[in-house]
């Protein structure tokens, strides 16, 4: 994705992955204030340990209590992101056909970090009145039981599936489709599954199967990568480019 990205803008740039003990982290941030990188991505397990290694968490980092991103500043300090959660936002903003999200109901599946973004991007970023996150562990916000309920979906317009399950490597999808009542949703609701490797999991299927408007992670990815490089190089990043590799290659 990256690469397609610097290809495209003609930079001689590459992208590379640290494999980072907690150990190394504090060492690798040293380096990213020293100049030898540009920016960082960081992944779990460091998204939310990294924020007590850097000099400014700015508020898309400290609402989802995680970070995804690190610049350097000019002066050498670094600033923590959290690109999710405005990607998350772009990419529902594709699939909802309503501008006015103020009385509409979300539903967010999970309650991990994926979740805490969705949740952000969907309250802060969309305007969406209320969310009810659905999850078998204690969360923030408001909280269901880890089951479907016809009476919440039947007044539910946006279904995010904020787990890991389904992925490749990952718990089955099924169990997380089988909590949600999909034909209690309205006939304009939208589902989106963090989701991308495999591009359909058991969630989009009973998606299309009621026959809602869905997406996959693919586009989220690719809308945080986007964040991401325009924070660290201050210029538009190609996100088509950066789209088709990863249809290339997942």
């Amino acid at each position: 994705m990256h690469a397609a990205a610097f290809r495209a803008l003609g930079l001689p740039h590459s992208y590379e992955a640290l494999r980072t003990t907690v150990e190394q982290l504090p060492g690798v941030i040293a380096e990213l204030r020293g100049g030898t990188y540009d920016g960082l991505n960081v992944t779990v397990p460091h998204k939310e340990r990294v924020l007590a290694l850097v000099d400014f968490v700015d508020d898309s980092a400290r609402a989802t209590r995680a970070a995804n991103t690190l610049v350097r500043t000019p002066d050498g300090r670094v600033r923590a992101y959290n690109t999710d959660a405005p990607a998350l936002a772009e990419e529902l903003g594709v699939l909802v056909r309503r501008t006015d999200l103020a009385q509409t109901r979300a539903l967010v599946l999970g309650s991990g970090g994926a979740a805490r973004a969705a949740a952000s991007a969907l309250q802060t970023y969309l305007g969406v009145g209320e969310v009810i996150v659905r999850a078998r562990t204690k969360s923030d916000f408001a909280a269901q039981p880890w089951r479907p309920s016809r009476e919440s979906e039947t007044s539910t317009r946006l279904v995010v599936q904020a787990t890991s399950a389904g992925m490749h490597g990952a718990d089955p999808g099924e169990a997380v489709a089988g909590v949600v009542a999909w034909d209690a949703l309205p006939d304009d609701a939208v589902a989106l599954d963090v989701v991308y490797a495999p591009p359909e999991t058991p969630f989009l299927r009973a998606a299309r199967n009621r026959g809602l408007r869905h997406a996959n992670g693919l586009g989220m990815l690719a809308r945080q990568g986007a964040l991401a490089l325009q924070l660290w190089l201050g210029v538009r990043a190609p996100l088509d480019a950066m789209l088709a590799a990863l249809a290339l290659n997942t």
